[in-house]
């Protein structure tokens, strides 16, 4: 099963954990899977079924947008990690 880093933000929302195992064959799967194990994740991660624009999603520090998106391949070794765009500043 790959596992999920999420980040201190996120953290209040899955437990504590940062580190988080999840079954799925792609992308997409293993995002479905946390939000039901964690279903107070869902709003920060999903807009409706889609995953919202402001949250990156890497594959063993390779940014999923950048591949087949939701819909790229994992294997049970593989890390992914939540990372959301943070703004602010004036």
């Amino acid at each position: 099963m790959a596992t999920i880093r999420i980040p201190t933000p996120l953290r209040p929302y899955s437990g504590g954990n940062s580190i988080i195992t999840v079954g799925g064959a792609t992308v997409g799967e293993a995002l479905n899977d946390l939000a039901a194990l964690h279903p107070q994740l869902r709003t920060h991660l999903f807009e409706g079924d889609e995953l919202r624009s402001f949250v990156n999603i890497y594959l063993n520090k390779e940014d999923v947008r950048g591949l087949q998106g939701a819909q790229t391949a994992i294997k049970p070794d593989d890390t992914l990690m939540i990372i959301p765009s943070i703004a602010g500043g004036r």
